[in-house]
């Protein structure tokens, strides 16, 4: 994927980061077609991409993700249209079913095969599936202005996108729950206390902290990294044997790089390790 080459999303690929920014600033950057689009293609040309060490994801203007465009959803205009998704009231469950599959899942599903870290820069407001797609990223660094909803309650929905499987994860079951059930707002001061997002910055260094954060990963060995995410992830689905049993494949074939060794050196030469990846 070219770079820049989606209007309602920014692609930019340096010193070993991608970034993924949502551009719908007016719409509170609510999903359009063309952005889920550029979003699963961006997240596959990052992970196919060796020079792609890590993964950052943010929003254009006040906003992260306001999710689904209500406005439109109701009058079953732009990317809630006849064609891409049926207004409400529309008596076609299957397409209804069919449509959200095809398009916002896919967003989640491609992330879930990314083995590269992604971390989410939440610049303002994330709510209903806004918030989804900040709970897929692996870690997560607030504005201290934003603000985390999972509003789908105060619209008579069920969380869409992937809220109901992550957040009891993240945060516990009974707290889950309780955001689930009443759609309250809470401060990104409440979303670090409960554990939903890693760090908070003032606004203005948002960005700076997250790539921060980000180049930190990245000066690390890429490939030992890439392991680490799958083990970690792999394990929640599987018992201590298995677990046990994947790490040893992974160190086997880890020990054998050339990363492994100059790290060795390194620790014996006291300097700092320079890793080049594959």
């Amino acid at each position: 994927m070219a770079e820049n080459d989606c209007r309602d999303l920014v692609y930019e690929k340096k010193n070993y980061i991608a970034t993924i920014t949502l551009n719908r600033p007016e719409k509170l950057n609510a999903f359009s077609v063309s952005m889920l689009n550029g979003w699963v293609e961006a997240l596959k040309d990052a992970q196919s991409d060796d020079h792609v060490r890590v993964i950052v994801i943010t929003g254009a203007g006040r906003a992260f993700c306001a999710g689904g465009d209500v406005g439109a959803m109701k009058k079953g205009e732009g990317f809630f249209s006849e064609q891409d998704f049926p207004p409400l009231g529309t008596n076609n469950t299957y397409h209804k079913k069919k449509s959200l599959w095809e398009l916002i899942h896919r967003v989640p599903l491609t992330l879930e095969n990314i083995d590269k870290p992604v971390i989410c820069a939440v610049n303002g407001d994330a709510i209903g599936a806004g918030c989804d797609m900040a709970l897929m990223c692996d870690l997560r660094v607030a504005a201290e202005s934003a603000r985390f909803s999972e509003g789908y309650v105060k619209l008579g929905l069920v969380p869409g996108d992937g809220g109901a499987f992550l957040l009891p994860r993240l945060i516990g079951l009974p707290r889950a729950l309780e955001l689930l059930w009443t759609g309250d707002l809470i401060s990104a001061p409440e979303a670090l206390q409960m554990g939903l997002v890693n760090r908070v910055a003032p606004g203005e260094k948002l960005l700076e902290e997250t790539y921060r954060l980000a180049e930190k990963i990245a000066q690390g060995p890429p490939l030992a990294i890439r392991m680490i995410k799958r083990a970690v992830y792999q394990g929640l689905k599987s018992d201590f044997k298995t677990s046990l049993d994947l790490i040893s494949s992974h160190m086997a074939i880890i020990t054998e790089t050339e990363d492994h060794r100059e790290g060795v050196n390194a620790l014996l030469e006291k300097r700092k390790p320079v890793f080049k990846g594959l």
